[in-house]
């Protein structure tokens, strides 16, 4: 079995949602929260905010830790344990562009409940759930945006 750690972020605007439609060799694959691993001597942070912008365009800042999935894959060789870390972010604009070398041909901001919907994967249903959840209570308490959390 092999061990592979990713970062990912779940990115709001104005209480949307930033998706991504992945379309590999015209085979739905299904919308998802961007994410992708750790480089060499990168924090988690990092990764999150990189994955983020290089798969979607986006420029966001770091809210908060919320989480950690964990999922198992097979590819051909091997079994592969994945670790996945995620983090509440907050976007600067509704700009999005999907990354088609990683085969996403679409990405958009969504609310709550489509969005939900529209997640392929439970595990990352369950952490939009809690980021979610997190972001609401940041907005009951006049804290989302504000500097305090950065």
């Amino acid at each position: 079995m092999i061990e592979a750690t990713s970062c990912g972020g779940v990115v709001i605007f104005r209480g949307k949602i930033l998706l991504l439609y992945k379309n590999y060799k015209d085979k739905y694959e299904g919308w998802v929260l961007p994410k992708g691993t750790v480089e060499e001597n990168e924090e988690y942070n990092e990764t999150a905010l990189r994955e983020v912008k290089e798969e979607t365009g986006v420029s966001a800042s770091i809210i908060k830790y919320v989480g950690k999935s964990q999922y198992t894959f097979s590819t051909p060789h091997d079994t592969v344990m994945k670790n996945v870390h995620w983090y509440l972010m907050m976007a600067d604009s509704y700009y999005s562009k999907p990354q088609k070398e990683e085969y996403f041909f679409d990405s958009g901001y969504y609310k709550f409940h489509e969005a939900y919907h529209l997640l392929k994967f439970s595990n990352e249903r369950q952490i939009l759930d809690r980021a979610y959840n997190e972001y609401l209570d940041l907005k009951r308490s006049n804290l989302w945006g504000s500097k305090k959390y950065f």
